[in-house]
């Protein structure tokens, strides 16, 4: 009888499941384009599904029968199966992507290891503000100041993304800028670099409006007429620099799913920040704290002050007054 439940108990997916994983780490070898972390990543719960679901047709199956079959468990069996299937579908989709790559004229190293870049220049068109809009899907974000134009720019991205789109125009003086990019369609193998360098001109006052799906944003905003910042982002880590002497008051918002977040804020200028929603640990050494909102000895004393507001499922903040 106990052999029998034994018997009962056989199943391939195991056996089945090393020998795929076997083969994709092999086709990495032949391969170096490939990325077979990624694959796993993004299609690993396919196989609970595919499984779960034979697992369900062999109990019902057995239920029909009256009794339970001996030998191989059929549907996970099958559904393991499937899931393998789906893994040699998406291997045929890379060589496809191979293939064409070497009908455009692409090199070997080309298509392992391509990356591109494109650079903008904008002047700023006799405005005397400026609207920024910057929609990042996924990346490093770098902004900072210096440029004697509106902005000078760098994009550099892999293949997983589209050139990015920059979009300048004045009416009745005020500039508006939006740049924004779109992730391309198909598999994602490979590495997925994304980073935009942006430096933007000192002297003209500049509202930001960020968004990011997920990554590192990197805002060094020190000495730049800032008025207004506003950053959602989904997942990742901040760093914001806002030291410097100010020429106007600045406005600043927060809010997404950011890991840790490390905010540089002026000795010299007042400055109050408010932090609220499901937060993590804030540090804020030597500032006057009332309930979620931290203050400097500077606050109130100033011509121009510093207004922020963190909001959402920030894991760690740390206020830093220099």
């Amino acid at each position: 009888m106990a052999q029998d439940d034994q018997q009962r108990r056989t199943s391939l997916v195991v056996p089945i499941l090393l020998i795929a994983l076997g083969a994709l780490f092999l086709f990495r070898t032949w391969h170096p384009g490939f990325e077979p972390y990624h694959v796993l990543r993004t299609y690993w719960p396919l196989i609970l599904v595919l499984v779960g679901l034979g697992k369900i047709w062999d109990s019902s199956r057995h239920r029909a029968a009256a009794q339970t079959s001996a030998g191989v468990a059929l549907g996970s069996t099958l559904g393991v199966v499937a899931f393998v299937l789906v893994l040699v579908i998406l291997l045929g989709h890379y060589q496809k992507s191979r293939f064409r790559g070497s009908v455009s004229g692409d090199s070997d190293s080309d298509r392992e290891e391509f990356r591109s870049h494109t650079d903008e220049v904008l002047e700023l068109q006799g405005a005397h503000s400026v609207f920024a809009d910057l929609k990042l899907g996924a990346g490093q974000l770098n902004i900072s100041g210096g440029s004697g134009h509106l902005l000078n720019s760098r994009f550099t991205f892999s293949r997983k993304w589209d050139s990015p789109k920059v979009d300048y125009n004045v009416v009745d003086g005020k500039g508006r800028l939006e740049i924004s990019q779109d992730q391309r369609s198909g598999v994602p193998f490979g590495g997925a670099d994304n980073t935009w360098d942006l430096i933007f001109s000192n002297e003209v006052p500049l509202e930001l409006h960020v968004e990011m799906g997920a990554g590192q944003g990197n805002f060094k905003l020190r000495d730049m007429d800032v008025t207004d910042l506003q950053l959602k982002m989904g997942a990742g880590q901040v760093e914001l620099d806002l030291t410097g002497p100010r020429k106007s008051d600045l406005n600043v918002e927060i809010k997404g799913g950011v890991g840790q977040a490390t905010i540089r804020l002026p000795r010299d200028v007042g400055f109050s920040a408010h932090a609220s929603g499901g937060l993590g640990s804030i540090s804020a050494d030597g500032l006057q704290k009332d309930g979620n909102e931290y203050r400097n000895d500077a606050y109130g004393k100033t011509p121009h002050k510093i207004r922020l507001d963190v909001e959402g499922g920030i894991g760690e903040i740390e206020l830093l007054e220099e």
